[in-house]
């Protein structure tokens, strides 16, 4: 099964859940009829998948919600991540978000 095929399941999966949302993250550039060249997406290493989990925390947030910053790089069965990829995760995690490999949509749920 291809990256983009899992990425589907796992937005299909994600994004029947009230407490995430999801967005594909393009990440690339493009020259322009002038020659210029643009950016787009977050930075190089940043995950396929961007988004948020809604959680309610304790102590001074009682009965706020908050959103998690969520990351999620799509590989196949057999792929694996790049070293800025690893650190993109790292990163995240470091600052308190979810930040996760999945190689299936399932994988991507139990990763929540």
């Amino acid at each position: 099964m291809s990256e983009t095929n899992i990425q589907n399941q796992i937005l299909a999966a994600i994004g029947s859940r009230a407490d995430c949302r999801l967005f594909r993250n393009h990440v690339g550039r493009v020259q322009d009829d002038r020659g210029r060249w643009h950016t787009f997406g977050l930075c190089p290493g940043s995950a396929d998948l961007i988004g948020w989990r809604a959680v309610t925390v304790t102590a001074e947030h009682v009965g706020q919600t908050l959103a998690v910053f969520l990351s999620i790089e799509v590989k196949t069965p057999t792929g694996k991540p790049r070293p800025d990829q690893l650190r993109w995760m790292a990163a995240v995690k470091r600052h308190g978000g979810i930040a996760m490999v999945a190689r299936s949509a399932h994988e991507a749920e139990a990763g929540l």
